[in-house]
């Protein structure tokens, strides 16, 4: 039997896998703000996602994905659990890297009173250019889907709320308040 070891990481393995999972993010937040030029900020135009039936050019995907999402009140690509393995050389950290997180996707219907729930992972291959990391290829595992009808809101006073399409599409919008 083997024991396997996991040696502290450097400070340059930490910020590469950051920087990572912040492109894994860029596309969470963009998906979900309607917003493709984020989406692709995540990806190297060449790079490549397998996600159902797409299996080809992410960019080219996102050009078609992204606007189909209006169709639902709000979108929540919620990631976690999020693992990258960044490759070293002897001279340190080296210039790709492979991570996986789980996914659940939450898309509501307002009118219908309908919440459709995804649930899987990202498997990513991560690759840098000078300082940048982004999302080379993606694979989207499918664990379970469920749909929610009737459902109700909670027995709070929602109105002085701002609602979730105040800021959808972003259009170039920034983060925060």
């Amino acid at each position: 039997m083997s024991v396997s070891t996991y040696p502290t990481p450097t400070v340059e393995q930490l910020l590469a896998a950051e920087a990572c999972r912040e492109a894994a993010r860029r596309y969470s937040y963009g998906i979900d703000r309607l917003d493709v030029d984020i989406c692709k900020s995540a990806f190297w135009p060449e790079a490549t996602d397998v996600h159902g039936a797409n299996d080809g050019n992410a960019w080219a995907f996102f050009d078609k994905v992204v606007p189909s999402h209006a169709r639902w009140t709000f979108t929540m690509h919620s990631i976690y659990n999020h693992q990258v393995d960044v490759d070293c050389t002897a001279q340190g950290v080296g210039d790709t890297a492979r991570g996986e997180m789980y996914c659940i996707t939450n898309l509501y219907l307002a009118d219908e009173r309908e919440m459709s729930t995804w649930y899987g992972r990202y498997q990513d291959a991560y690759e840098r250019r000078g300082d940048e990391w982004r999302i080379i290829r993606r694979v989207c595992v499918h664990h379970g889907t469920t749909v929610d009808t009737d459902v109700s809101p909670m027995a709070i006073d929602a109105a002085p709320y701002r609602q979730a399409a105040f800021d959808r599409p972003a259009a170039g919008r920034p983060i925060g308040p």
